[in-house]
């Protein structure tokens, strides 16, 4: 198995940004299908009033999700074991994978069918479980592209979304036996489909994730296109679901506008091919579906959003991608330059959560804070205000007690700058010392460094004019 691509140091995610603007095939496919995205969402949403009510809608209803999260999640998890259903709790993506792994030992497993799971990626369940002699096979076409070519999807709704139609015609070629070249879109997705259609009979267990799951009945909704998510949770006979705590909500009722949002905004489609609807295993007089389902509820970072009243904000994703789609950064540097499972806007925003500042204070800078990502969101997280606050956390003096401080406050902290903008701010605050520094700034313009720390690195060097605006106001007779 490929070795698993883990979030980038600070360094090189600069370098990976660098590489993706030169790589000018990246980005003719990244700007072609962005605009084809947003020209779909854009269709399915004609009547602006009704999209903004339905907005609203979906804003508070994970709101009060989240405002009721942990009775909720107890809620939910009596529904499940009263339906027959087995829940287990992970804190960590060690733990979760820990789980998995035990699951499939004591069933004596050697294979796993996965629908799409943006969950498994974040633990990296292929690896751990490859590791441990089990194979994990996704079946999920845009998953299946990027698990041949060794890679992590590079979109949370569209994996292969950076491949064209040639990568992928001569990936099969490579990988599958007997597929003959091809570029004809029906032509590859019949060859994957083949390809994979004996895998979900001879997988042990099937994996899926969970886009929406509702407390008062212990219901498992999962929205997809291709019909692989239904065929991994109900042809083997053991089901394992993994999503984060976040995914809950109060009432069955509540997901309909959620997934009305969920696939106008990801896709541009009214609704999607398939909605499962899973509550339980088999029952008696069945015949299909899984004899045992586990449900494996996933932490990993999300209780430190969810214990700051702002950032708790960045738990109402719904994960449609829609902030990605229309993202300028997104579009010029695609998902891999970011290094983490949730790249662009949200990846910015739930990243630092799940593997600290320390890894992710650069990525919240990656933006420029145009508004796009807000302006498109479904459930109206605000993306620029969170991505402010978090730059705000990771340029905090690290020894400042703060109340429930992020894991990596301060990872950019510098003493030396906190003393630059000290005198900046104090200068500007006192006229007489505005002044001088103003006489001085001219007079010894000569002396302006060449390097200017972080503002050099793409620009021109600052350097004073030769005489001030106030200088030149005077010499005509005029007040500052």
């Amino acid at each position: 198995m490929n070795a698993p691509l883990h979030f980038v140091p600070p360094a090189d995610f600069r370098t990976r940004v660098g590489d993706a603007l030169l790589d000018t095939k990246l980005r003719g496919s990244m700007r072609g299908a962005m605009d084809f995205l947003q020209d779909k969402r854009r269709a399915q949403f004609p009547d602006g009033e009704e999209l903004e009510q339905l907005r609203d809608l979906g804003e508070a209803v994970r709101q009060h999700a989240l405002a009721h999260l942990p009775e909720l999640l107890v809620s939910f998890e009596a529904k499940l074991q009263a339906a027959g259903a087995h829940v287990h709790w992970a804190a960590t993506a060690d733990e979760a994978n820990a789980i998995i792994l035990d699951i499939a030992q004591r069933r004596g497993a050697r294979s796993v069918i996965k629908g799409k799971s943006m969950a498994s990626e974040e633990v990296e369940l292929n690896h751990h479980m490859a590791h441990h002699g089990i194979d994990c096979i996704e079946s999920d076409m845009g998953e299946y592209i990027v698990q041949l070519a060794g890679e992590k999807p590079s979109h949370i709704v569209m994996p292969a979304v950076h491949k064209t139609r040639a990568d992928i015609g001569a990936l099969f070629e490579r990988h599958i036996p007997g597929t003959p070249y091809s570029e004809d879109v029906d032509t590859l997705i019949q060859v994957g489909r083949r390809a994979l259609r004996q895998a979900f009979a001879d997988a042990d267990i099937g994996l899926s994730g969970v886009n929406f799951a509702a407390a008062d009945t212990g219901t498992l909704w999962l929205v997809e296109n291709e019909g692989n998510g239904r065929l991994s949770t109900s042809v083997p006979d053991v089901h394992i679901a993994l999503m984060g705590i976040e995914k809950v909500v109060a009432k069955l009722e509540h997901i309909v506008p959620l997934a009305s949002l969920l696939t106008r905004s990801a896709t541009g489609q009214a609704i999607t091919t398939y909605f499962n609807l899973i509550t339980g295993p088999r029952r008696d007089g069945e015949m299909d579906g899984p004899r045992e389902l586990h449900v494996v509820l996933l932490d990993n970072g999300r209780t430190q959003a969810y214990a700051d009243e702002q950032l708790r904000a960045t738990l109402q994703c719904i994960r449609c991608g829609a902030c990605i789609n229309h993202c300028p950064v997104y579009a010029r540097v695609g998902g891999h330059a970011y290094g983490t499972t949730y790249p662009g806007p949200i990846g910015k925003i739930i990243s630092p959560h799940l593997l600290g500042l320390e890894a992710t204070a650069d990525l919240a800078t990656a933006s420029s804070l145009c508004g796009a990502c807000g302006e498109v969101c479904p459930v109206r997280i605000p993306i620029p205000a969170l991505l402010v606050r978090l730059r705000t956390e990771a340029n905090r003096d690290p020894a400042q007690k703060v109340d429930n401080a992020l894991r990596g406050q301060g990872a950019k902290f510098s003493r030396s700058e906190r003393l630059v903008w000290r005198f900046w701010s104090g200068a500007f605050a006192r006229p007489g010392v505005y002044r001088w520094f103003r006489w001085a700034a001219t007079r010894l313009r000569a002396f302006t460094p060449r390097g200017q720390l972080g503002w050099t690195r793409h620009r021109e060097p600052l350097k004073p004019a030769a005489r001030s605006l106030a200088d030149l106001l005077r010499e005509r007779g005029q007040a500052e």
